[in-house]
């Protein structure tokens, strides 16, 4: 039987991640391990818990408990995997972990590259990714950009509030004009005239150039998305709205684009689906992270070659990242095979 280990990680920030929600300077990401009972092949994968799905670290490690006892050891195919998660379903960003170590640990055993094993697309040997401005003071923009050498990445991201967020695209694009944006709401406002009001508002920044808008309204507000769908000058893409399952053909109503997180869809084979309903639907594909170190960006970058939009900074949030297993030169991804 293979050998399976849980190992938790603190991972220090470089900075306060600050969204619409939430705020920290650590985070607790965890590890699954996969490999033969003899040494041999190993398989790992990462779970980055959020707490908008309402996961915690010692959540998925009692539930990792859980799985080892009702007999995950004794999984020994990837449709075994499936059919003992469906019958033990965990959180998410666990599911997706264990999944993620099962199918590299088969696919090194099989001598495949696991973007192979999943009979996706080859990802690029560079992958473009974008950098991200946190909520923040805007009088602190400046020196943020500079610190971080915001300059060398290609598209920006950039976390908005009703307080501060023309305020913060001001700044933004005051330091550095004409740059692609991704702008970020993470659920902050609830009305969708309001939201219309800051739009037109900021379309008024002189070098402002919007790529999208992600999840200004909450996921239960599917109403107000078909509202905007037609009035947002802004291509709209869900986040929130999408999870591991959706309505697409009513998702198509309310957005332009999806951004598929691994870590929400709960696994490669899901995550793939969801690029796929995506792109049939007509609207454009994004795949992004959570705070997750170079082993959970390594995971995303398997599928990368699906989505049109790639915001995978999260390995460079992480202070001391752990594995290596991904760099960043000149705003683009390189990954170790």
């Amino acid at each position: 039987m293979p050998l399976w280990t849980l190992t938790p990680y603190v991972l220090p920030l470089r900075f306060t991640w600050k969204i619409s929600r939430n705020a920290s300077t650590t985070k607790t990401n965890l590890v699954v391990q996969v490999q033969d009972a003899g040494g041999g092949s190993v398989g790992r994968g990462e779970a980055a818990p959020n707490v908008r799905y309402n996961e915690t670290p010692e959540a998925l490690q009692t539930e990792f408990a859980a799985l080892m006892a009702a007999g995950l050891a004794e999984v020994q195919t990837e449709l075994e995997l499936h059919e003992f998660l469906a019958a033990h379903p965990p959180a998410h960003a666990l599911r997706f972990a264990i999944e993620a170590a099962f199918v590299q640990w088969l696919a090194t055993r099989a001598g495949q590259p696991v973007w192979q094993w999943l009979g996706a697309p080859q990802p690029a040997v560079a992958v473009p990714t974008a950098f991200t401005l946190p909520i923040m003071e805007p009088g602190a923009v400046a020196d943020f950009v500079r610190e971080q050498g915001m300059a060398r990445f290609q598209t920006l991201k950039v976390k908005v509030n009703q307080e501060s967020g023309y305020d913060l695209l001001r700044e933004l694009t005051r330091v550095l004009p004409g740059r692609p944006l991704l702008i970020d709401g993470n659920e902050a406002w609830q009305d969708a005239d309001a939201l219309l009001q800051f739009v037109e508002r900021a379309s008024g920044l002189l070098g402002l150039h919007v790529r999208m808008l992600e999840q200004p309204l909450p996921a239960t507000q599917a109403a107000d998305y078909r509202y905007l769908h037609s009035r947002s000058a802004w291509p709209l893409f869900a986040d929130e709205s999408v999870t591991d399952a959706a309505d697409f053909a009513d998702i198509a109503q309310q957005f332009h684009g999806v951004n598929m997180k691994l870590m929400k869809a709960g696994g490669y084979r899901n995550g793939l689906q969801i690029l796929r309903e995506t792109r049939a639907h007509g609207l454009q594909t994004m795949i992004g992270c959570m705070v997750e170190t170079s082993l959970g960006i390594w995971g995303a970058l398997q599928v990368s070659a699906l989505a049109d939009i790639h915001d995978l900074d999260g390995l460079l949030i992480v202070r001391d990242e752990p594995f290596g297993l991904v760099r960043e030169e000149n705003g683009f991804l390189l990954a170790d095979q």
